[in-house]
């Protein structure tokens, strides 16, 4: 019975501080998953114990009714999205591709690339983590690869695209913190990437790449002040990208697409702070628990962080993460497919 109290205490918590508090950002690492495990696993715990088995039960239902939207479980659709793709669909490929190819990976990362196929590529973590980042040398390889399509870079993030791109825009985020002598100005600021592509027929698709600023560092212990430091650190980096985000799908009357690395699972706060109008991808995919990491041998993939979401004129017809990257990557990829049939600006509004 204690721990059926605790866990709905900490439960009405997690829903009252995560995406509000800093600190919570440590409590936002449990997997989502644990928000019907945890209540199944007490009921079931003391099915057998005559006295308890009741208010435990009921203590259950209440956590499970409360924290079940958090779970990560995709009860939504069955994969069939919006039907049938027309024959001018978008194929779409979003990864973050691992610190591009510091590991070695380098052949192994473009066949991945080349084998699928898409008509717009959505790429984060173009930069090296432990050595000088790409060069011009490896922007010519991706020009290469890709004969035929356009190429925008803003920081760590490329998108590619078959179709024409008439708008790059990296959107800038007042409030972020200066960036620290390591860092690149632009890696640092730049952690969304607007592309509007000329669809052809009138029609304009703004593409949002994003990769957010990680909620956790794990580099340093729990019971020392430097754990607690760095997350309230990347909660200073994440807010004004939030907000940069927000604004500026706010003020956009393209059909949109939003894609990328969040880094923020199903059962944290911040996605509340996602601008109003979009919709989740996931209603056209058969995954009954979407998860994209980790992709590392040895660890369990229990986390979803790599998200799609539309606005209401653009269709799902597919949706679905692609298999394991064999250690290019820790993170799994998006691949969708998805059409519009509606004009620019001056069509029907996105939210």
């Amino acid at each position: 019975m204690a721990a059926g109290a605790l866990w709905l205490a900490f439960t009405v918590a997690h829903l009252v501080l995560s995406g509000q508090w800093w600190f919570w950002l440590a409590v936002d690492a449990i997997p989502p998953v644990a928000f019907v495990g945890v209540p199944l696993l007490l009921a079931g715990a003391a099915a057998t114990c005559r006295r308890s088995r009741r208010p435990v039960a009921l203590l259950s239902a209440a956590a499970l009714l409360l924290g079940g939207q958090l779970s990560g479980i995709n009860l939504r659709g069955l994969g069939g999205g919006d039907g049938p793709p027309p024959p001018d669909a978008v194929r779409v490929f979003s990864w973050n591709t691992g610190y591009w190819d510091e590991g070695g990976q380098t052949e192994r990362m473009y066949a991945l690339l080349r084998a699928a196929d898409a008509d717009v590529y959505l790429l984060q973590e173009y930069w090296y983590e432990h050595s000088p980042g790409p060069t011009g040398a490896e922007l010519a390889r991706l020009r290469a690869e890709f004969p035929g399509f356009e190429i925008a870079v803003a920081g760590e993030l490329v998108t590619l695209s078959r179709y024409p791109i008439l708008r790059r825009m990296p959107l800038a985020a007042p409030g972020m913190p200066p960036p620290p002598p390591w860092a690149s100005a632009n890696h640092w600021l730049y952690k969304v990437l607007r592309t509007d592509l000329d669809l052809g027929a009138g029609r304009t698709l703004s593409v949002y790449n994003l990769h957010l600023p990680v909620q956790l560092v794990p580099d340093h212990s729990p019971l020392g002040g430097d754990f607690y430091r760095v997350i309230r650190q990347q909660h200073a980096q994440r807010e004004p990208q939030w907000r940069a985000l927000a604004a500026d799908v706010a003020a956009n009357r393209h059909p949109m697409l939003v894609a990328g690395d969040l880094n923020t699972s199903p059962a944290m706060g911040d996605l509340a702070k996602l601008p109003g109008g979009l919709r989740d991808a996931s209603y056209a995919s058969s995954a009954r628990y979407p998860a994209t990491w980790s992709d590392t041998p040895g660890w369990p993939r229990l986390w979803r962080l790599d998200w799609a979401f539309v606005s209401a004129t653009v269709r799902v017809h597919s949706y679905r993460f692609g298999g394991s990257t064999g250690g290019v990557s820790d993170h799994r990829p998006q691949r969708l497919v998805i059409s519009t049939g509606q004009p620019g600006p001056s069509g029907s509004a996105s939210r």
